[in-house]
């Protein structure tokens, strides 16, 4: 007689309701609220990643052919780094802010309070799955939140390691993982979350989004768009394409949403950026990139065939200036630089998030502010110049998530930025502080004696008290004076 099977629970909307009915006994219950609960959380979160740090490079191997160097510095470090800020700020961020009262509730004091929402929900992406899984939810737990993370199904490997292992390391009454792919994803959402925090595009976006109004949640949607370089002559042209590549080419093959999307650049400078570019590659990748350990696989054989449609638009397929080869049973596209791709094309009207690297002309460089600002705004833009002036007019008028000038993709390693979208590119942010404000509710507290009580607040109403009320909520001592006296 065979083995039974054991057959495996589904995961649907009932499983997520009694999952929830759960978390919410363990919030109530005041445990994730503690000073010392958060950080024995966060200390095991650092934990995690020191002693699983191969697991967690093992399983981004697997599911991306990402290159140990970025599985390391990318994702285990960025995240350790989190876990380290939050951890010296903690206890300054969850102290109440002291907040200035005005003459009308004179005397007074007033301040606001921190306080965790409540269960929360983080929907995270494929493309970095440990630092956009739990990067959240460092900021989740840091304001003292309960937690579900859904990570995403497209990276399995990954998924699977975080579904086993964060039991192990964190708190299981409180924090929780559920796999799956739409079905589960879908019996997540029809529940009442006090927040969703979601990663990835503005298609699942715009369904997260519809999902949260049916309970009126906040949401903060981490999406992406296409992120351009203005590339400017009279600069370090060899340090500026490099800066590119490595946010491009070295940011997860370009799957990542702050890698560069497209150049944008003069028509007397293209050549020499193209030149640059194709220089510097060999270097980075040598002459065979298909065969370079140090570049990424793209994730999934139907995004491969996104790409490679791209790539066979008959309005592109002719202006591939390097690269463009492919390895269907690999997953590999190498690095490929378009020159002079027309605006109206598939490539510049949607995100590549691929090692495809257009590059757009204009007469003058000031005119790829208007190419920036005439489509939907980024998730963050580059300029690389000297020219003081063209810095000022980039920063004024180009609206996007982050700005960085002369560089690409610094300023997520900027703490004390803020990092999320505008528009389509986002709502939201988190990083440092702005991630544990990003998971709490700021509550106005104002304290009051029984002394100083004023009968102008209380009728009967008279023209007097009218004349002191209005003087008082103006502000003008002026006025204050002249009503006491009775002048109008």
């Amino acid at each position: 007689m065979g083995s039974e099977v054991e057959e495996e629970k589904v995961f649907d909307a009932e499983a997520a309701s009694s999952m929830m009915e759960k978390l919410r006994e363990s919030f109530s219950s005041g445990r994730t609220r503690s000073y010392e609960w958060r950080v024995t959380q966060l200390k095991n979160i650092l934990r995690f990643c020191d002693e699983r740090e191969q697991d967690i490079v093992d399983a981004l191997r697997k599911d991306l052919s990402k290159p140990e160097f970025e599985s390391i510095i990318y994702e285990i470090a960025m995240l350790k780094n989190s876990c380290k800020v939050a951890l010296t700020e903690l206890k300054h961020w969850m102290l109440p802010e002291k907040a200035k009262t005005s003459m009308t509730t004179y005397p007074s004091s007033a301040e606001i309070v921190s306080e965790p929402l409540g269960v929360v929900l983080i929907i995270s992406a494929w493309n970095y799955p440990f630092l956009l899984s739990l990067d959240p939810v460092v900021g989740a737990i840091s304001a003292g939140n309960a937690v579900v993370l859904k990570p995403s199904e497209i990276s399995p490997a990954s998924s699977s390691l975080l579904a086993k292992l964060i039991p192990e390391y964190l708190d299981s009454s409180s924090i929780k993982v559920v796999e799956g792919a739409v079905p589960e994803t879908t019996a997540l959402l029809e529940q009442k979350w006090e927040k969703i925090f979601y990663t990835g595009n503005g298609r699942v976006g715009r369904i997260v989004m519809a999902a949260a109004a049916k309970h009126l949640t906040p949401v903060v949607l981490e999406l992406g768009g296409k992120c351009p370089a203005v590339v400017d002559s009279g600069i370090d042209l060899q340090i500026a394409v490099r800066r590119i590549m490595v946010g491009k080419w070295g940011c997860n093959n370009g799957q990542a949403c702050i890698s560069t999307d497209h150049i944008i650049t003069t028509k007397d400078y293209a050549p020499k950026v193209v030149d640059a570019l194709k220089h510097e590659l060999e270097k980075f990748y040598g002459e065979n990139p298909l065969e370079s350990t140090d570049l990424s696989r793209i994730v999934n054989a139907n995004h491969f065939a996104r790409l490679t449609k791209f790539l066979d638009d008959d309005k592109v397929s002719g202006k591939i200036v390097h690269g463009g080869e492919r390895d269907k049973g690999n997953l590999k596209i190498s690095p490929t630089i378009l020159l002079d791709v027309p605006r109206d094309s598939l490539i510049m009207n949607e995100e590549i998030f691929g090692p495809l690297l257009p590059i757009l002309t204009v007469d003058k460089v000031e005119d790829s502010f208007d190419i920036i600002n005439s489509g939907t705004k980024p998730l963050a833009a580059y300029l690389f110049t000297n020219n003081k002036k063209l810095k000022q007019q980039f920063v004024a008028t180009v609206s996007a998530g982050g700005l960085v000038i002369n560089d690409t993709t610094v300023h997520l390693a900027v703490h004390t930025l803020p990092f999320g979208g505008v528009g389509e590119s986002g709502t939201g942010s988190y990083h440092g502080k702005f991630s544990f404000d990003a998971f709490s509710h700021k509550k106005a507290v104002v304290y009051r004696s029984f002394a100083g009580d004023a009968s102008i607040r209380y009728p009967p109403y008279t023209p007097g008290k009218l004349r002191l009320m209005k003087a008082l909520l103006g502000g003008s001592i002026i006025g204050i004076i002249r009503a006491l006296l009775g002048f109008k």
